[in-house]
């Protein structure tokens, strides 16, 4: 069974807070750590943790988010829903998961603690 990874993006890059994202990236893996499919699923509205994500991602397969700054709350109902989360990710997505299926990214530990203005750790 192929693997699925979810990255909140804007832009083809790494969206830095997780509820506010413009779309998630979805990139599935075969058994031979291969890029086989890139599809983009839009962020709908309201918080991330809110907005009923994780259902829509865990019905469509996705096991593994990689994202930039996320709140204890966000990770809990994400993980809840079967999908592990690393934070503390950053720069292009296609870059990201590469660099992930050649085991460099590890979860920073930092979650978001305000939701306003630049307190997400990094």
């Amino acid at each position: 069974m192929n693997l699925k990874i979810a990255i909140p993006t804007d832009e083809d890059m790494v969206d830095n807070h997780f509820g506010h994202c413009d779309h998630y990236t979805i990139f599935e893996i075969d058994e031979k750590n291969n890029i086989v499919d890139k599809m983009y699923l839009p962020a709908g509205q309201g918080c991330g943790c809110k907005s009923g994500i994780a259902a829509i991602l865990n019905n469509i397969g996705v096991k593994l988010m990689l994202a930039g700054s996320m709140g204890d709350g966000a990770k809990n109902v994400l993980e809840a829903a079967n999908i592990e989360v690393i934070r503390g990710c950053s720069g292009d997505v296609t870059e990201l998961v590469q660099r992930y299926l050649n085991g460099a990214i590890k979860d920073s530990g930092l979650g978001c603690t305000s939701h306003e203005g630049n307190s997400c750790g990094d």
